[in-house]
């Protein structure tokens, strides 16, 4: 049951987490605290102290993109563990595939997509070759940090070490 007695009071679970999810799905939208707070008809503090409660961690934003990765998908999950804000990993296969699948005007877009998407992060770590790496620092001229695996050109999946990784986006994040 969803209902929760305190004292003389009445607290509805539901309507709890339905309204703390509209709080937190506008402030993920871009509004301002006071502009959630005033929309809902709560206080700014409550939306503060909300966000305080959840927080994982602050400030810069943080992408890794990384190919090609034999492990992918448990590199995925220590990234997603560390509140890595945006991952994207391929393993040699699906690179191809990416590649292959696109018309030469759809692959410019998508990649410039891509860029673009990178770009607007703080931090972003670059797991691939020693070409590739210096690629992505010319190319989005930010805050790059390379995680090399390897000379180019690089044809087969490489094991990246997920201790290693989470220790450099830790590292990263202070």
């Amino acid at each position: 049951m969803d209902l929760i007695r305190l004292g003389e009071k009445i607290i509805s679970r539901r309507k709890l987490d339905s309204v703390i999810s509209e709080i937190l799905s506008l402030r993920a939208k871009g509004l301002s605290q006071t502009e959630v707070a005033s929309r809902l008809g709560v206080d700014r503090t409550l939306v503060c102290r909300l966000e305080s409660l959840g927080e994982i961690r602050k400030g810069r934003r943080l992408a890794v993109v990384g190919f090609p990765v034999l492990n992918k998908e448990e590199v995925r999950q220590a990234l997603e563990r560390e509140g890595v804000d945006f991952i994207f990993l391929m393993s040699e296969k699906e690179r191809w595939e990416f590649i292959k699948q696109k018309s030469g005007i759809e692959l410019f877009d998508s990649i410039m997509e891509l860029i673009a998407k990178a770009h607007s992060y703080d931090h972003i770590v670059i797991i691939g070759s020693n070409k590739r790496i210096k690629i992505f620092e010319a190319v989005l001229d930010k805050d790059v940090v390379g995680f090399e695996i390897g000379e180019s050109p690089i044809q087969e999946d490489k094991y990246v070490d997920p201790g290693k990784i989470v220790k450099l986006i830790r590292a990263i994040k202070g």
